[in-house]
């Protein structure tokens, strides 16, 4: 049995709300959470978005950043 399978862009644009969400939870303005992670605030907005398809190493720092686990930061991402 054949189940479907989110596309690349729908998983990019889940992992970017679920960022965008933790970030706000966490009253972190886009400007100072991508000082904070060392990457600039246009490539966050983008990942934020679901516009870019973002390395492993940068969901670290955004874990990081957040303060959870790579586990955690995929929470319901793929379902």
């Amino acid at each position: 049995m054949c189940t479907s399978r989110p596309s690349a862009g729908t998983i990019r644009r889940r992992m970017g709300r679920r960022i965008l969400m933790l970030r706000e939870q966490q009253g972190l303005s886009q400007q100072f959470f991508s000082v904070m992670v060392g990457m600039d605030r246009s490539y966050l907005i983008d990942i934020e978005q679901g516009k870019r398809n973002v390395s492993l190493s940068y969901l670290l720092r955004i874990a990081q950043g957040l303060d959870v686990t790579l586990s955690e930061l995929f929470e319901g991402v793929d379902s």
